[in-house]
């Protein structure tokens, strides 16, 4: 006698469960390459800090000065709104024409007894504050220098100064444009995944309207788990993106004086809270859809 087949063993969908491994994986891959490009602007803004933390106003003082005006000078200097300030001290650095002497001439006491004279003059090395870094505020404090008595002229790098802040501008337009951009492709892209990972579960939805489940009790189990797995694949993100900057670190020589891990935490705190956001919502909707749905079409 035959043996009797083994009856197989029925799996039973449970409500609120979906291929969520596509579902994870597609949000991450979307939330690490809007956080990279959140990076990308972190980097772009802290290296214009660091030029324009390094850029310095040179005022340069009349000849034969007396210790006393020197000093005034460098007082006044002192107290400007716009002078830069660490610990409580302001930062500005007198060079004699000596040291000037020391610093440009290959061999000073050479070219100086040539000349007959040391040619350079004492001046004031001075850094201002961030709000004056623009090309107009920088014409301003120079005006306002050039107007104290004993000074005899007052420079800065003006072509680097207009080029460093025109570029960052551009590249800052570009980068925010492509992260808007990106943005909207992500949400779009989540809310299409989770769309179809719920399509599986249609008839089971249906089936619990059947049996009188409220829309409310419906819902409950899928958001819960679509939010769990929105904030999973922030973490993932978040960590690729973590791996990564460490990688490139190590690999590019200097790129790590542009770090700036405040804000980056910040944006991986982000980029989980969307995930989790974006998860539960997208699910929201397309859940209301099939709540909503007829029985022919659901086929």
């Amino acid at each position: 006698m035959a043996e009797s087949a083994k009856p197989r063993k029925i799996r039973k969908k449970k409500l609120g469960s979906y291929p969520f491994a596509s579902v994870i994986f597609s949000i991450s891959m979307a939330l690490f390459v809007l956080g990279l490009f959140a990076l990308l602007l972190l980097h772009a803004n802290r290296l214009q800090d660091m030029i324009q933390e390094n850029l310095e106003v040179q005022v340069f003082l009349d000849r034969d000065l007396s210790e006393a005006n020197r000093i005034k000078i460098s007082k006044t200097l002192a107290a400007k709104r716009y002078t830069a300030a660490k610990d409580n001290k302001a930062q500005i650095q007198y060079i004699s024409k000596e040291e000037a002497a020391e610093s440009f001439l290959d061999n000073p006491e050479e070219e100086i007894a040539l000349l007959g004279d040391n040619p350079l003059r004492d001046s004031y090395v001075m850094k201002l504050k961030p709000d004056y870094y623009q090309a107009d505020s920088l014409e301003m404090i120079k005006a306002d220098i050039q107007n104290l008595s004993g000074i005899f002229e007052v420079t800065y790098v003006k072509s680097l100064v207009e080029s460093v802040n025109e570029n960052l501008a551009k590249i800052g337009l570009i980068l925010l444009g492509f992260a808007a951009l990106l943005l909207i492709v992500v949400i779009v892209l989540i809310n299409n995944t989770i769309k179809l990972a719920l399509f599986s579960q249609r008839f089971l939805i249906r089936s619990m309207q059947l049996v009188g489940a409220t829309s409310r009790f419906i819902r409950k189990p899928f958001l819960t788990r679509a939010f769990l797995h929105g904030v999973f694949a922030g973490v993932v993100a978040s960590a690729l993106l973590y791996v990564l900057m460490q990688w490139a670190y190590t690999r590019i020589d200097d790129l790590q004086l542009l770090a700036d891990w405040r804000n980056s935490i910040i944006v991986f705190a982000i980029l989980i809270v969307a995930g989790g956001f974006v998860g539960w919502y997208s699910t929201w909707r397309a859940m209301n859809k099939y709540l909503r749905l007829s029985l022919d079409e659901l086929y």
